[in-house]
């Protein structure tokens, strides 16, 4: 008796025998949650976070990065953080554009090129979109226009190729990482008090981020596993825990639950949990949770209100606490929770990739430090290498635009840098009267209204 595969299951052109339809459908589908983070989800929260005179720059900052960072990735930024090696913190410049190139097997999973550049970029999008929750309120948007596909050549894809590419230095040295102020100040009043304009909107931009987080972690085993469903509930507890811890403290120190406060919470334990999803059990998921939710308050609420250095340092979005202390905790903790079997689901190598803690349980106390050491060094690794980069980005840029807007156009706002107002619309489509063009749009409303009676007649 001969066997003979279901029609939907038989080889063709389109559906060659390596590529798994599984696996391919989940991995589009992580992708367009990650990317709904950015658009519309941070669009939203960046939009409703701000003083509504940078409502408008904020949410248009997002939309721009987003626009440009995916023509930057086919272009060259994908093949220098997933190509071929040129340095072992680099691949070659190369298109991510041909149809052969595309349609080839990617570099790991059963799915083709096209799926994993699309899959890369979103993680690409993203990271510099949060960069500009951290310049929002001040950055001339000329001065940003030159920044990102500049950051994304000369920043992001050295971290990428170095920690996930295949080939990368601390990629094949063991480090675990499952998933991944230089422009001046506000003005001092928009320092002091720079309230939301609407919480609502900023909150389901949050439950934006949040959602999208499933993507985010459950989409990097590269196959719908069960490594992808253990990440994604560990993604969700580690979040959850992180908000009620945030939450408690504020009730305790301050008084009164803080809907602001529960955000921040939330994003900690999001970023906190994204090294080590899939390769921790759910017991360390609620630690890190806690962990992510009183560290980064601390340094927040306490740490920096004292501290004269982190004053200097205007941070719109307290990227700062929310990321750079949240994903530093999130991999150390990485480098004790580690459970090795988990390891092996997610990386196919048994016994490389050890936490601290069990390595004291199986007697391999040195592996287990190894892997700490290795996570030090990963974050001391990314940190110099964006502050340096950054630098320089930030000096070349200055050269040809001012970084920072004028003193007149930040006491102005969005209708400065853009000619436009997020809340400008009142009663039959006329303008604010205080806008800069109300005169002319008061003439132009008048003479359509005297052109309707007149037609009317």
């Amino acid at each position: 008796m001969t066997f003979a595969l279901p029609p939907n299951l038989l080889p063709d052109e389109a559906n060659p025998a390596w590529m798994s339809k599984g696996d391919n459908a989940w991995q589009l589908t992580a992708a367009t949650l990650v990317g709904l983070q950015s658009v519309p989800g941070l669009i939203i929260l960046y939009g409703g976070a701000v003083k509504k005179k940078w409502a408008v720059n904020s949410a248009f900052m997002a939309l721009y990065a987003f626009a440009c960072v995916l023509v930057c990735w086919v272009s060259w930024g994908y093949r220098l953080s997933f190509g071929d090696e040129l340095v072992p913190i680099w691949g070659k410049i190369n298109v991510a554009l041909s149809q052969h190139y595309l349609l080839e097997p990617a570099f790991l999973g059963k799915f083709p090129n096209a799926t994993m550049v699309y899959f890369q970029f979103v993680f690409a999008a993203i990271t510099l979109i949060l960069i500009a929750g951290a310049v929002l309120g001040r950055m001339n948007f000329y001065a940003w226009m030159l920044f990102v596909p500049l950051w994304l050549t000369f920043s992001y894809t050295i971290g990428a190729y170095t920690i996930w590419s295949t080939k990368g230095w601390l990629s094949v040295a063991g480090m675990i990482d499952y998933s991944g102020g230089y422009v001046g100040p506000r003005l001092t009043k928009d320092r002091e008090r720079f309230p939301p304009n609407n919480i609502l909107l900023m909150l389901a931009g949050a439950g934006l981020l949040w959602m999208g987080w499933t993507g985010f972690n459950g989409g990097d085993p590269y196959a719908a596993s069960i490594d992808a469903s253990l990440a994604i509930i560990n993604t969700h507890v580690c979040a959850a825990t992180s908000l009620l811890t945030w939450l408690i403290l504020d009730i305790i120190f301050f008084g009164k639950p803080s809907v602001i406060g529960a955000v921040q919470g939330m994003i900690t334990g999001l970023v906190c949990i994204t090294p080590a999803a899939g390769v921790v059990h759910g017991w360390a998921a609620i630690i890190m949770g806690i962990c992510s939710g009183s560290i980064p308050w601390f340094t927040m609420m306490v740490v920096h209100k004292k501290s004269v250095l982190l004053q200097k340092v205007d941070d719109t979005m307290a990227v700062f606490h929310t990321h750079a202390v949240a994903g530093t905790l999130g991999g150390l903790l990485t480098g004790l929770f580690a459970n090795p079997k988990l390891c092996n689901l997610f990386y196919g190598k048994y016994g490389q990739y050890v936490g601290l803690f069990y390595g004291f349980q199986m007697g391999d106390v040195h592996t287990g430090f190894r892997q700490i050491g290795l996570q030090l060094i990963g974050v001391l690794f990314v940190v110099v290498v964006n502050i340096f980069t950054t630098s320089i980005i930030c000096l070349v840029v200055k050269l040809i635009v001012p970084l920072r807007m004028t003193e007149e156009d930040m006491e102005v706002g969005d209708e400065a840098a853009h000619g436009e107002e997020a809340y400008a619309i009142w009663g039959q489509g006329d303008r604010n009267e205080n806008s800069r063009f109300s005169a002319y749009n008061d003439v132009e409303v008048g003479s359509s209204r005297a052109k309707g009676q007149v037609e009317m007649q």
